[in-house]
């Protein structure tokens, strides 16, 4: 027991004594840190100094140099000043040399608005001078004429006015005489012009109405057991459809309707190409052969009229004009001739200083009627003038189609030119098959059937034949056998001729009762007297 006591007061004895140099070992680093400290605060305050001192200097070097600058700046402003000061007196003095000139101006002014004052008073004494004496003038005129100035006036107007209008009379028959010796010159000039520019040989279209079919079997199959897909096609495109019994493989397409030939000559072309024919391909033929056609109206009237440029038009008129590409007449086509006359009129109207629009306008629907002259009664210039007043057309389109033929009278100077164009196209070499032969039996049958009739004097056929003028003797035919003469006429042409469209009958009684004053006895006698 007493052992583990004096080890436990040992351990006390050794705790306390390691606790005691723990103790003095502190104080000694705390000794020599302190001493550290102020070794490093000397040493900082020293490198203080040192830093405090060297700003010091700069700062001191800096307000040095701000000094000297600002020095310089105030030296550069007092120069400035001083050369603006000597500017401002500069300028100064230039007022006040401007300002001493400009008085003495001012002076010279005064005086030579006070001369200028003088002077006028003086011309208007001057101009009070003269009115009096032209008064005096005036009135002494007056009282020896016995005229007033009103009266004197009005008599030198009334001369005057007669002077004009002997000068005007003069010059307008002068001019008028003019026109007369140099219109059929101009004319003929603007003809061959508009004839050389306007018609274009074009190879003539859609006249050929056969059909070519080189494959015997494919033949067969067009005509069909019994012909019963060639009846179906004539039932479906309402033509007849007949071969050749000269040439096997030759196919003639019979109708008066250019349109419904075109369109079975697609059928047959198509059915041909394709090699399959029965019911169904027949029905789809024609519906896609009449769509394509219905295509191509549209498509042909829409280049016309814009090659042309002649506006806009309507779309129905527009097909309308399409349709005459499949129209002939006398072998040559609507729609060429009718653009060489639209060709033909736009020049012409061109050099007279006309609308060449309207004039294009009017040549190119001046047969519009014939595009359905076919399907409805009527001439093609009735109906050519009940379409371009459907479709709201210009007046002068209207008198041009209506009158072109001379069926009405001439209100514009444009119908004058499209009837020109006309004649130029339709009678130019080359433009129509009908040969010269059948076109002088024509018109001498017309002739001989208006001469046979019994009162008849003379008759002419004029128009190419789609009139017939007949004159009556009014001594052997009264009115009434007037009247019958024609319809016989009328009747007998009907029975005899073939004509295409109609043929207009005209009868003319006209009596006429004729005196001369003054006879041949009267002059001789005259004559020997004197």
């Amino acid at each position: 027991m007493i052992v583990v006591i004096l080890g436990v007061i040992a351990c006390v004895i050794g705790a306390v004594s390691g606790v005691k140099l723990q103790e003095k070992h502190h104080q000694t680093e705390i000794k020599n840190a302190r001493v550290q400290a102020d070794e490093l605060i000397n040493r900082a305050n020293i490198k203080a100094q040192e830093k405090s001192d060297e700003i010091v200097a700069d700062g001191k070097k800096q307000a040095i140099d701000y000094q000297q600058t600002i020095d310089e700046e105030l030296d550069s402003y007092q120069t400035d000043n001083v050369t603006r000061q000597n500017r401002i007196d500069q300028r100064q003095n230039g007022l006040k040399q401007t300002a001493t000139r400009l008085d003495q101006f001012h002076n010279n002014l005064s005086s030579k608005k006070k001369e200028l004052d003088e002077l006028k008073t003086a011309i208007e004494h001057s101009n009070q001078q003269a009115d009096d004496l032209m008064q005096q003038r005036n009135d002494l005129l007056q009282e020896r004429s016995r005229l007033s100035s009103d009266q004197a006036k009005q008599q030198i107007l009334d001369q005057l006015k007669i002077d004009l209008n002997r000068e005007k009379d003069i010059e307008l028959r002068f001019q008028n005489d003019e026109a007369e010796v140099t219109a059929p010159k101009m004319a003929k000039i603007m003809a061959v012009d508009a004839i050389q520019r306007g018609p274009v040989d074009m190879p003539r279209e859609h006249i050929e109405h056969d059909v070519l079919i080189s494959d015997i079997n494919v033949k067969q199959k067009l005509i069909g057991r019994e012909a019963a897909n060639i009846r179906y096609i004539e039932t479906l495109t309402g033509t007849d459809l007949v071969f050749d019994p000269d040439d096997a493989h030759l196919l003639h397409v019979v109708t008066q309707d250019p349109l419904r030939r075109e369109v079975a000559k697609m059928v047959i072309t198509n059915l041909v190409v394709t090699k399959q024919i029965n019911a169904q391909s027949i029905e789809h033929q024609v519906d896609v052969a009449q769509q394509d056609l219905m295509n191509e109206l549209r498509r042909t009237g829409e280049r016309v009229v814009s090659s042309l440029h002649i506006g806009w038009m309507h779309p129905d008129l527009i097909k309308l004009v399409g349709r005459l590409k499949y129209r002939t007449s006398y072998g040559q086509n609507v729609l060429n001739h009718s653009i060489e006359v639209a060709d033909i009129a736009g020049v012409m109207a061109a050099e007279l200083g006309l609308n060449v629009k309207i004039a294009k306008r009017a040549g190119l629907l001046h047969d519009i009627g014939k595009a359905i002259d076919r399907e409805v009664d009527g001439t093609h210039v009735e109906l050519g003038v009940k379409i371009a007043e459907t479709y709201d057309e210009d007046p002068q389109v209207v008198n041009s189609i209506a009158s072109h033929h001379g069926d009405v009278d001439v209100t514009t100077p444009i119908a004058y030119l499209v009837a020109a164009g006309d004649s130029i196209s339709g009678g130019r070499p080359g433009a129509r098959s009908e040969s010269v032969e059948e076109y002088v039996n024509r018109l001498k049958n017309l002739e001989r059937i208006a001469s046979s009739q019994n009162g008849v004097k003379e008759s002419y056929a004029i128009q190419a034949g789609r009139e017939i003028r007949i004159v009556v003797d009014p001594k052997k035919v009264d009115d009434v056998q007037n009247a019958e003469l024609t319809h016989h006429v009328k009747d007998q042409i009907e029975d005899e001729l073939t004509y295409p469209g109609k043929i207009k009958v005209t009868s003319i009684r006209d009596f006429k009762a004729i005196a001369y004053v003054g006879d041949e006895k009267k002059k001789r006698k005259f004559k020997k007297r004197a």
